[in-house]
């Protein structure tokens, strides 16, 4: 095990400085990586944002386009022969045929190469021909970033966390009496085993539904081909030091640090090590609509995932970093299209009070980190009605039916954000049921249909301010 890690540590600091060489003397490589949380629409984002970058019409905050030094966009085959390609085209036809949906969302790992030519800016610009800049996007589940947390915990800790917050989501009463009455000192039973496991995988899935992010083990929600094997047999259970061997304590501690061992640091060494600027696109509207406990549990959630960067907290990741760590992390509220323009600062301001103490306990080592609201697709217009003697700033648009077909056209006023981000956090902070003096309300609306000029990518709101805060810099 010594000499394993030793030498597949070795292997990625050979690899950090390869690309480091690689980007001084070829074609410089930014890798992107994007995830989501709770439906957030990484598929729409990265679909919208290759688009915008293809036909660069609505993208004057990217300050390379705007300088016009961006010449060409262009798909090239990816780099990595065993992941899979991001299906761009077929996601682009879905949003923009006749009849537009939304796409499928992502449920494992993609990729995709985008190359830009960029005319150098600068002194020696007059000097130099244009350069090619490749632009990685590698897509990847939200539910499989939450095990960053657990990198950092043992099994009795996290068992303490997770039956502390399913004691106050919907159906997560009922796991919890259930662990609580099992003998965990008892020898193992494969039986127990399994109804316990499937019990909680139960309640994580009602949990996502009712607006909650912590919904770890991440692979619970999307098993893949590892359905029913033992790595992904386990549960939290009440702590039981003096539990012996063989019993059914011991066992679920087991599969709980090989799932850490043999999923959770496979992807991150494979995958997530050679990440230069990552994105975690939040449904914050979503949460907010859920309540105040989801609110809580959003904010706890990020603050687990960015602390599992700090320097020192865990071998693994200090060793994998090596020589090479995430430079930028954006994290965006979506969906700002449900909003009138002019709640979208205050959007803005909840999603910084969310992130401040995730990186304030981070300590990034010197990455950066920015909070914005955005819509990688716009799907509503925005409009003034009169409703009992007040002007009513509103959005309008498709409204989705339940079984996902377009409804009627509607306006839509989801009530005022607070000006002050704690009116939210302070109840949610305090373990609150409910909003008590406002209801926050939020609609599912259907991509609009779109008639797009020549050189116009999908219309958006900031998504051009998000690439300049990811890459312009590279640009």
């Amino acid at each position: 095990m010594v000499i394993g890690t030793i030498a597949d540590t070795l292997t990625r600091s050979v690899e950090n400085v390869t690309d480091t060489v690689s980007g001084v003397f070829f074609d410089p490589v930014i890798r992107v990586g994007v995830t989501g949380l709770s439906r957030a629409g990484k598929t729409v984002f990265i679909t919208s944002l290759v688009a915008n970058l293809m036909d660069r019409g609505r993208m004057p905050q990217l300050v390379a386009q705007t300088e016009g030094r961006i010449l060409a966009a262009y798909l090239q085959p990816q780099p990595d022969d065993t992941l899979p390609r991001f299906d761009y085209e077929a996601h682009l036809g879905a949003l923009t045929s006749t009849t537009p949906h939304w796409p499928d969302s992502t449920r494992a790992v993609s990729e995709l190469r985008l190359s830009l030519k960029i005319r150098p800016n600068g002194l020696l610009s007059g000097l130099q021909g244009p350069r090619t800049v490749h632009l990685d996007i590698v897509d990847y589940p939200g539910e499989w970033l939450l095990d960053l947390g657990l990198l950092d915990k043992n099994y009795a800790q996290w068992s303490e966390e997770m039956l502390e917050r399913m004691a106050t989501r919907p159906s997560g009463p009922e796991y919890v009496e259930m662990a609580k009455a099992e003998d965990a000192s008892a020898d193992l039973q494969e039986a127990r085993a399994r109804a316990l496991s499937d019990t909680y995988t139960k309640a994580l899935h009602v949990a996502r539904e009712a607006g909650f992010s912590d919904c770890s083990p991440g692979r619970f929600l999307l098993p893949g081909e590892m359905a029913g094997s033992p790595v992904l047999t386990f549960a939290p259970l009440p702590p039981q030091p003096s539990a012996p061997r063989k019993s059914l304590w011991r066992e679920m501690e087991r599969r709980y640090e090989a799932y850490k061992a043999r999923i959770v640091k496979p992807f991150f060494r494979d995958h997530f090590a050679r990440i230069d600027r990552q994105v975690v696109l939040v449904d914050a509207l979503g949460a907010i609509h859920a309540g105040p406990r989801a609110v809580e549990d959003l904010r706890r959630t990020m603050a687990d995932i960015l602390g599992a960067f700090r320097p020192g907290a865990n071998a693994f990741l200090s060793q994998l970093l090596l020589g090479k760590r995430v430079e930028k992390v954006l994290f965006a509220a979506t969906k700002a299209d449900h909003l009138h323009h002019s709640q979208h600062p205050r959007l803005t301001a909840i999603m910084e009070a969310l992130v401040r103490e995730a990186r304030d306990r981070a300590r990034f080592s010197g990455a950066e980190t920015q909070a914005m609201s955005i819509a990688a697709l716009r799907a509503t217009t925005e409009q003034t009605i009169s409703h009992g003697g007040q002007e009513l700033d509103c959005v309008r648009g498709t409204l989705l039916d339940s079984d996902g077909t377009h409804g009627k056209q509607a306006a839509f006023y989801p009530g005022e954000l607070p000006e002050d981000p704690a009116h939210l956090l302070g109840p949610a902070r305090d373990g609150a049921e409910a909003w008590l003096d406002q209801d926050y309300r939020i609609m599912r609306f259907a991509p609009a249909r779109l008639t797009l000029k020549p050189g116009e990518g999908p219309p958006h709101i900031r998504l051009d301010r998000a690439a300049q805060f990811l890459f312009g810099d590279k640009l």
